[in-house]
């Protein structure tokens, strides 16, 4: 039996019952709600380990929601939406989303995104227990108390901002941060030119990082949107 408990928020009937199926034949447990205060009562009541949740219900906009459950819960919110623009996922994703996902979207994408985000909380429950100071994800290891990197046993030679960036992608492992989020964290700021300069020392950080550029491994671009490291 899978231990995770999952928050399926979906108004759609046909939609709410697949999803809810695909979790049950996974063994996951879960919870579902049709509208958005059904959601937050559920989420306050019961603390689950993932929410999924649709941005179009009948009561409140699902930006609101997470919002709301961000006021005062880390859990990991994947958005499961029919709006595709990238302005909606970076309001989702700015109001504190961890993934989204465009509807329609096949089982196996779903699931997928489950394990991601499973990875995530184990990953983040060993950081708490062991206080550990060290990253690592496959070749790549970060000594946060040394403010070194190295790939393959051997120090890279980051400038600051190509360190501050790696470090705050690691942190967020599998999460996908948008363009704001880290010009904000890395400058303060979130102005145009900010995020011209993000992309430049993303570019010089990739070079250094990843052996083919084109076919990253450790760094994946959303485009229009942000940023992601991938577990290795």
């Amino acid at each position: 039996m899978n231990k995770l408990l999952i928050l399926v928020v979906e108004d759609d009937t046909a939609v709410r019952n697949l999803i809810t199926t695909t979790l049950e034949t996974q063994s996951y447990r879960f919870l579902s709600a049709s509208t958005g205060e059904a959601a937050i009562l559920e989420a306050v009541s019961h603390n689950p380990d993932i929410v999924l949740l649709d941005l179009g219900l009948p009561d409140m906009d699902g930006i609101e929601i997470i919002r709301k459950i961000r006021s005062w819960s880390t859990m990991p919110i994947i958005v499961l939406s029919a709006r595709s623009e990238d302005t909606d996922k970076i309001d989702a994703l700015d109001a504190g989303a961890d993934d989204y996902l465009t509807k329609p979207f096949s089982v196996e994408e779903l699931l997928a995104r489950l394990r991601v985000t499973q990875r995530r909380l184990i990953a983040a429950e060993g950081l708490i227990t062991s206080q550990q100071t060290v990253f690592q994800n496959g070749a790549l290891t970060i000594d946060y108390a040394a403010g070194c990197a190295y790939l393959d046993g051997e120090e890279m030679h980051l400038t600051p901002i190509e360190y501050k960036l790696l470090r705050l992608l690691a942190k967020n492992v599998g999460k996908v941060l948008t363009h704001t989020y880290i010009t904000k964290e890395i400058w303060g700021s979130s102005w145009d030119n900010d995020i011209a300069s993000l992309r430049v020392f993303m570019a010089t950080l990739r070079k250094k990082l990843e052996s083919a550029p084109n076919s990253p491994q450790y760094i994946q671009t959303h485009i229009g949107v942000g940023y992601r490291m991938l577990r290795v």
